[in-house]
């Protein structure tokens, strides 16, 4: 470069090898991803960028040393915390689908949970969206946020007296009680064959049925037409839930049951099953494959919804 003594007179300030002239090239790539505003000073060094180019391993080892910041990073990025939203759904979807089509899965979750019917419903509890978008038309949400297991005849909800495995309440400015009886998989749709052709419900979907109408009768019973929120200390609220005919489900089952060797499907087991259901007026009974492909469908629409956004914004 010129000197500021002879214009025409050359010197040499910087010499790099072929190595280096990378890494220089490679810090001048990372320099819009290295954050400046604020008052903290980021310190980069030529090893560091090395150690994150050439190796797919190092964000996970660099995260590892300083998860909270981050943490921070991704909290403060809005379009982060719908992936990790995703990423959430993703993983529980996949479970679901896993403990259905992999005996030894949900052997393991079974035995940890202590019973397959406690399995699903503590997966449930952990993730209410699954019902919430699951059920019906309508949104759905806990009606205790701590659990879904309530106790709803008796001494009321708050007392001893009947449980129900899921206790419901429809979102938006009218809220209604809606009743769940959650069973599993692997419990039978269908009884031996009862006449030719004619397959009756099993002992333990009709006792299903049974129970969830016997509850939300008793419910609306005791409760009269609306229950209204109290605080913890009992106080009165404005807010509550009409119990009008309340909507019920019961969530059972598998239709691999209804299918052949090959995976197809039986008439005579499918025309059973589905007159048996779609004759009840209640309550609504839905199996596990279709609570998990409806589950697999929201998170489809999810992830392109996200899809188009990003591809918008950039």
């Amino acid at each position: 470069m010129p000197t500021s003594g002879d214009l025409t007179r050359l010197e040499n300030v910087l010499e790099l090898d072929r190595d280096q002239s990378m890494a220089l090239l490679e810090a001048l790539r990372a320099i819009d991803a290295i954050p400046i505003e604020g008052d903290q000073s980021v310190y980069v060094d030529d090893q560091l960028l090395r150690d994150v180019f050439s190796d797919p391993g190092a964000i996970a080892r660099v995260y590892a040393d300083n998860p909270d910041r981050f943490r921070s990073l991704i909290e403060s990025d809005a379009t982060a915390e719908d992936v990790v939203a995703l990423q959430r759904r993703r993983t529980v979807v996949t479970q679901m689908r896993m403990w259905i089509d992999s005996p030894e899965q949900f052997d393991a979750a079974t035995e940890d949970a202590g019973g397959p019917e406690r399995a699903w419903q503590r997966l449930l509890e952990e993730n209410p969206w699954v019902l919430g978008i699951g059920l019906g038309g309508q949104l759905l949400t806990s009606w205790d946020e701590g659990k879904l297991e309530q106790t709803v005849v008796g001494r009321s909800i708050k007392g001893v007296g009947k449980r129900v495995d899921a206790l419901l309440a429809s979102a938006g400015i009218v809220r209604s009680l809606v009743f769940a009886e959650i069973k599993h998989h692997r419990t039978a749709l269908l009884a031996e064959e009862y006449r030719s052709g004619c397959f009756a419900p099993s002992k333990e979907l009709a006792g299903a049925v049974v129970q969830v109408q016997q509850t939300t009768h008793l419910a609306a019973r005791d409760l009269g037409d609306f229950l209204q929120d109290t605080s913890a200390e009992g106080e009165l609220l404005s807010s509550g839930a009409f119990i009008l005919r309340p909507r019920s489900f019961v969530i059972v089952g598998s239709q691999s049951e209804l299918t052949g060797a090959t995976g197809g499907p039986l008439p005579d087991r499918v025309r059973s099953f589905e007159l048996f259901r779609r004759n009840l007026l209640e309550p609504e009974v839905i199996t596990f494959d279709e609570l998990v492909a409806r589950a697999e469908w929201h998170l489809a629409e999810a992830e392109d919804t996200t899809d188009h956004t990003d591809a918008s914004m950039g």
